[in-house]
């Protein structure tokens, strides 16, 4: 009976030990969040890495951010990579590796990591997005016509994937295609200085 009533009393501890920790982690975000709402990126890291659990996947995702808040590009991805090791199938932290690669420009790393996500959501349109973007950038509109296209075709009225369509088309010689698109843009922004310069060089 004796053992039994010792084993309760450990459970119990263990149990009050660990609701003591969550409310201090919980504390300790909350204090992370005020201080980067005052843009004092430096002290609301220092409020998490008081608590640092390189298991715990929630620590790591919001220090790869704080870090990357602070110019700390390197020890971002860092804490980045850590989250993906834990979370290997979540979007979020493969995300947030794109921020410090883009800002280090290693854009070979940025678009490693988008078709890693575009590998478990392929429909992921923010992606398709920045993907067609960077093509267009690259001058290799064949490219970026996919990208864009499949954007479009799962939110015909998205204004921004709609008028990078049109130029992509404009650049690829398809006039006809893009007069279209130049105009579904102006439907959504009627004002719309690119899409009325896009017409303008067409006419």
């Amino acid at each position: 009976m004796k053992k039994y009533l010792v084993l309760i009393v450990i459970i119990l501890s263990a149990l009050v030990s660990s609701a003591q920790d969550n409310s201090k982690l919980i504390a300790a975000f909350g204090d992370s969040y005020a201080k980067e709402k005052q843009g004092k990126y430096s002290e609301a890291a220092s409020a998490l890495k008081a608590h640092y659990d390189a298991s715990s996947y929630e620590i790591n995702l919001r220090l790869g951010w704080l870090t990357y808040l602070q110019g700390k590009f390197s020890e971002s991805l860092g804490y980045y990579n850590k989250a993906i090791e834990l979370m290997p199938y979540a979007i979020e932290p493969k995300l947030g590796v794109v921020l410090p690669a883009a800002a280090l420009g290693n854009w070979n790393l940025v678009m490693s990591t988008y078709n890693k996500i575009l590998a478990i959501d392929p429909n992921n349109t923010l992606v398709l997005y920045r993907m067609g973007y960077i093509f267009y950038e690259k001058k290799d509109y064949g490219q970026a016509y996919q990208y864009f296209e499949k954007v479009v075709n799962l939110y015909p009225f998205d204004h921004d994937s709609v008028l990078m369509l049109a130029w992509t088309n404009f650049k690829l010689g398809k006039t006809r295609e893009a007069r279209i698109l130049f105009n579904k843009a102006l439907l959504y922004n009627p004002g719309d200085v690119s899409a009325t310069e896009g017409l303008k060089l067409i006419k």
